[in-house]
């Protein structure tokens, strides 16, 4: 695995002076996912994971729907001038039965660390169908619970302390205990993470589970909770319209702008237990 974090020098300046000190920043670099020997994503990530990561990625984009579609993953071809392993090249072999993935036809697979459908050809290729659609999960969670989350999920951010600039997700049973929490420079990586993590741990569709991200809502991520059969999802800031309209026509909750007590409840709010007086 390669470095998570890197000391580079850097002039701080305060309203009294100004000094010359070492700063610890997040890593980013790219990993390409090869299918059979064959590359089909790039995408900038922090390393570590990375098997995860791809399995999460195979699974949110339709290509696989059980951990068992997959035969084998393994870094290879990746050196840098020393002849070392840069481990940023992983190659997945699918099991027999398991179609590849079709390239160049609906999408551009390259993606950054801040946009995970930037590649898209059209609208109706990202509506991705799902094996594990979330409408029929009875799930409840309460608004207390919904609460403590983003303090938890912030509470786990090893790398976020040491560098201030990365995205988090993690996966919480509805009455609140953590299972995983995921650490990238982008928030698709974070997501994609926690969810390979789930797919590895049999815990895919993620019944009865809230996603909690600490950034945005995007369409990118409520697709990717569907994909994965996750019936809410939450986070701290905003979601964007067509990640609300995702999400009430797959049957997922999205909670957006959760701040201590306060959150606004986009889609799903029957799986939300409310007392008399709030729903009032």
């Amino acid at each position: 695995m390669g470095r998570l974090t890197v000391r580079h020098s850097v002039l701080r300046l305060s309203a009294e002076h100004a000094s010359r000190q070492p700063d610890r920043l997040a890593v980013e670099e790219p990993m390409e996912l090869r299918v059979a020997g064959r590359p089909l994503a790039v995408t900038m990530r922090t390393p570590g994971h990375d098997i995860e990561l791809a399995h999460g990625f195979l699974l949110t984009e339709g290509v696989i729907d059980a951990v068992s579609d997959v035969a084998t993953a393994r870094y290879c071809d990746s050196v840098d001038e020393r002849g070392r392993n840069t481990y940023n090249v992983l190659d997945v072999a699918l099991s027999p039965g398991v179609a590849a993935p079709p390239t160049g036809v609906n999408r551009n697979f390259y993606t950054t660390s801040s946009c995970g459908v930037c590649g898209k050809a059209s609208l109706d290729a990202v509506r991705l169908r799902s094996r594990y659609s979330p409408a029929g999960d009875s799930s409840r969670i309460s608004p207390q619970t919904l609460s403590a989350l983003p303090d938890v999920l912030r509470t786990s951010q090893r790398l976020f302390d040491s560098t201030g600039g990365l995205h988090a997700a993690g996966l919480f049973t509805a009455e609140g205990r953590l299972l995983v929490v995921r650490e990238d420079v982008g928030r698709h990586n974070a997501v994609d993470k926690v969810l390979g993590w789930a797919l590895l741990n049999d815990s895919v569709p993620a019944r009865g589970c809230v996603l909690m991200v600490s950034g945005r809502a995007s369409f990118e991520l409520v697709q990717k909770a569907v994909m994965a059969g996750v019936p809410m999802l939450a986070a701290v800031s905003a979601p964007s319209s067509l990640a609300v309209e995702l999400a009430a026509e797959s049957g997922l909750t999205l909670v957006g702008f959760l701040r201590g007590a306060t959150m606004n409840v986009y889609a799903g709010a029957e799986r939300v237990l409310l007392t008399s007086t709030a729903a009032g």
